[in-house]
């Protein structure tokens, strides 16, 4: 299947978690935020909310600065 990680489109094996998207793209394990096809997933259920073929994801990590 295919979804849209971070602006590109990548394959995914059908029942991809977000969580597995997280450490697709390599995000720290603290400071993320992620968003399926527009609504923000709760870490809590990174591991049981599966992306759909072609779904949007947006994973986003915190960035400090001034």
């Amino acid at each position: 299947m295919k979804a849209k990680v971070n602006g590109t489109f990548r394959d995914l094996a059908d029942g991809t978690s977000v969580a597995a998207v997280v450490a697709l793209v390599g995000a720290p394990a603290q400071g993320v935020a992620v968003a399926l096809d527009g609504a923000v997933v709760p870490k809590a259920l990174w591991e049981k909310t599966i992306v759909p073929d072609g779904g949007v994801v947006e994973v986003l990590t915190a960035v400090q600065g001034g």
